[in-house]
């Protein structure tokens, strides 16, 4: 079970996702919805930039003081009869999990959509282990029987049109072509309520966990989470240790900009606030509750200064949203459970540097992903300052290092500078066709692979600009 995945190859992944015309379609159909969506739900409150900054300051203080609030949440889930369990990486996480299946003779599972869980190859392992895992958000339960990976932190089925998802189910599960989203859902209905009713153990992610009344809370759209905790006998639930909270009032900030952020909603349709296991006299939850603190990096990354901050994230999703680069590749281009801006840095922080090289170059630096984010996470000049680190440590791309090289020959010096424009002039009369040029040679030949590149002006700017006359004062 790898944990660290083969070096991935962004620029392949996304010559491949440019080239597949139905995900350039959907991507195209979903990403301006999810950006109009946020910015309505956001422009709602005067008090919106007043929630980012608080939000980022609980962060913070969360940050600057976790191995306590850890402790303190560790104290009062013992206390309400749960099982507190560390792991410091993904394979000793699925020990844990795969270890309580077995020792309670579970064979059927549920899940609630986490990130977690995939970052930690958690269903293979519970497979591997003789259990069957049932993914019961549509999204992943969609992306679980084509055989990928979610492509979106809260949409992980984004990427894939209607029809397909319809040819999907004929083929999986037998029943007719429908045509409709709405009958597309009663059909995963129907099935998954027989899982729910037969599974010996939930599994969830955690949203955010309170330290001062060992709460885990948990957000959704869609009420399975609910099901997958209150039905079956076991629930496990799995956080990074970034999720935890001081106080229970700090809650209402977080719900209050993460519907807006992720899905432009005003509030998510369920937030369940699980306090302990059931207890006597009350007929649904589980009787054994058992929670999962992940490190897998987060500690390495909480001790570096300069990408700390990208521990505040709450997988809202709008920084993929925003990114030009993921709306037009896709999640999956990113090889990660973690696309998009957020996963260029969270990546190489969690999987090394060597091994996610190239993720940190997919970005424009337009700054869109740091203006949306509700907890105000630097993400550019994250991005910035991974770059540096792969060119110091010669990991960076050839080909950028040979198109930054001549940029910085002909930049330091006002006379190469205007060689250069001038060659470039007189190289583009060769190149243009019909006032544009569609193919550029190699090193700048991927520029015009899927895009045409501009004509510089005939006429530079330093011959046009006139300096202010000084007049009198």
């Amino acid at each position: 079970m790898p944990d660290r995945p083969t070096r991935i190859d962004l620029i392949r992944n996304i010559e491949r996702a440019l080239r597949d015309e139905s995900l350039q379609r959907q991507m195209g159909k979903a990403m301006p919805a999810s950006r109009k969506a946020r910015a309505d739900a956001a422009a709602e409150l005067p008090e919106w930039e007043s929630l980012r900054s608080a939000a980022a300051e609980i962060k913070d203080h969360v940050l600057a003081n976790l191995e306590s609030y850890l402790g303190q949440l560790e104290s009062q889930v013992r206390a309400l009869g749960g099982v507190v369990h560390w792991a410091s990486d993904a394979a000793e996480a699925r020990v844990i999990i795969t270890d309580l299946a077995r020792s309670r003779g579970v064979r059927r599972i549920v899940k609630s959509k986490s990130m977690t869980t995939e970052e930690i190859f958690l269903n293979p392992a519970l497979e591997s282990a003789g259990a069957s895992v049932v993914e019961t958000d549509l999204g992943e339960y969609v992306v679980q029987l084509a055989g990928e990976r979610p492509s979106h932190l809260i949409a992980p089925v984004v990427h894939k049109p209607t029809g397909e998802i319809s040819d999907l189910f004929v083929k999986k599960l037998g029943v007719p072509r429908y045509e409709r989203p709405e009958d597309l859902a009663r059909v995963a209905r129907e099935v998954l309520r027989a899982e729910f009713l037969a599974a010996e153990m939930g599994i969830t992610g955690v949203n955010f966990a309170i330290a001062e009344t060992g709460t885990l809370v948990i957000v959704e759209n869609e009420g399975n989470a609910r099901l997958t905790t209150a039905r079956p006998r076991i629930h496990v639930a799995v956080m990074g240790i970034e999720k935890v909270l001081p106080r229970l009032a700090d809650l209402s900030v977080f719900l209050r900009i993460l519907a807006r952020s992720g899905t432009g909603q005003r509030s998510s349709v369920y937030v369940s606030l699980l306090t302990g296991r059931r207890r006597v006299g009350e007929t649904d939850g589980p009787e054994e509750l058992h929670l999962v603190i992940l490190d897998n990096g987060r500690r390495r990354l909480l001790a570096d200064p300069d990408l700390r901050g990208a521990l505040r994230c709450i997988r809202c999703g709008a920084c993929q949203n925003e990114c030009p680069v993921y709306q037009h590749a896709g999640g999956h281009a990113y090889g990660s459970v973690y696309a998009g801006p957020i996963g260029a840095v969270l990546t190489p922080a969690y999987e090394g540097l060597e091994q996610a090289r190239d993720l940190p170059f997919a970005s424009t630096l337009c700054r869109a992903c740091a203006d949306v984010c509700p907890v105000k996470i630097d993400l550019p000049g994250m991005l910035v300052e991974l770059r540096a680190r792969a060119v110091r440590t010669g990991l960076a791309p050839r080909r950028d290092r040979m198109l930054v090289g001549a940029w910085t020959f002909f930049t330091r010096s006002p006379a190469r500078f205007v060689l250069a424009g001038s060659l470039g002039r007189l190289a583009q009369r060769l190149l243009a066709r019909g006032g544009k040029i569609e193919r550029l040679p190699y090193p700048l030949s991927g520029w015009t692979a899927h895009r045409t590149a501009p004509l510089l002006a005939s006429r530079p700017f330093r011959k046009r600009w006139k300096p202010p006359q000084e007049g009198p004062q």
